[in-house]
């Protein structure tokens, strides 16, 4: 396979690092989260951007429920902040961690919010009364990311300790446990035919799991430092990885090949650590934020 990249746009206006992306109220829109402590709301139309709202604490991480109207957002004190996008309200905060929240996840089918904590604990809430439903101490180290799989029933949970954790999504009976990398595990993605689970470590290596047994059928040395996101294009055909290391990188989902290199010098890309991704149904677009207080928005096509 073969494709082209073109660079739409970069978007400024946070003062500090961007770490959290998702998408927002509507297709053409995606809600950013920053160091600054502000919440925003980007139009990937027109490149304008809105101020949602503004927290006491850096923000790590932000989980949009449309369904609910609700925008959860995890922020460096362990709190989450329970936000209504009708009137703009914080309606309440969620306080079940005491260090950074790095990943905040909903699911509809067992109406629950998940938390993975820099203290180590793994969350459970309810969609409805926001009451805990179970906590967990999964290590000593940070729990960076979450992911779910419905084909299988199962959640998995990436830590700091090397670790990834597959949970029963309705029992949240712990299935297996696995060393996923050799440094901190960051971040975990099942495949969207769930039949893959792909994750990226602090060692800078992608892994490719067999979901029917969590064997490696991959590793591959994806990039020169910690990789920090991963996300599927809307088809399936591609994903996307994010890294310390500056770099988008562009795979081909059935062989796993890597198609292109997105850096400062080819181009114009990010000259820090890029953080977090989002692929936007809205024109096909890959969103990327990172530590240069940048959004960029790229346009990925076959050729």
């Amino acid at each position: 396979m073969k494709i082209e990249v073109n660079k739409i746009a970069t978007l400024t206006g946070h003062r500090d690092p961007i770490y959290a992306l998702d998408k927002g109220i509507a297709e053409q829109y995606v809600f950013s989260g920053s160091g600054d402590k502000v919440i925003a709301q980007w139009n990937l139309k027109t490149f304008q951007s809105e101020k949602i709202a503004s927290f006491p604490a850096v923000i790590y991480s932000i989980c949009h429920i449309p369904k609910k109207q609700l925008l959860l957002v995890g922020t460096s004190d362990g709190n989450v902040h329970v936000l209504n996008l009708e009137n703009k309200e914080k309606i309440k905060i969620l306080k079940n961690h005491t260090a950074q929240v790095f990943n905040i996840r909903h699911s509809l089918e067992t109406n629950c919010i998940y938390t993975a904590g820099g203290d180590g604990n793994f969350a459970i809430c309810s969609l409805d009364t926001f009451d805990l439903i179970n906590i967990r101490n999964l290590c000593n180290e940070k729990v960076r990311n979450i992911d779910f799989n419905y084909k299988t029933s199962e959640i998995a949970v990436a830590s700091g300790d090397c670790n990834i954790r597959i949970f029963d999504i309705i029992t949240l009976q712990e299935k297996k446990v696995f060393v996923g990398h050799q440094l901190s595990s960051n971040v975990v993605q099942f495949s969207p035919d769930g039949k893959f689970l792909l994750s990226g470590g602090r060692d800078g290596y992608l892994n490719i799991w067999q979901v029917s047994d969590y064997e490696m059928i991959k590793s591959i040395p994806a990039h020169e430092w910690a990789i920090y996101d991963i996300a599927y294009s809307p088809n399936s055909n591609l994903f996307a990885t994010a890294s310390r290391d500056k770099t988008l990188k562009i795979w081909d989902s059935k062989t796993f090949e890597l198609l292109k290199v997105i850096n400062k010098d080819n181009y114009d890309g990010h000259k820090n650590s890029v953080n977090k991704l989002i692929w936007s149904t809205y024109n096909n677009y890959l969103i990327s934020s990172g530590d240069d207080r940048a959004i960029m928005i790229w346009e990925i096509n076959p050729v």
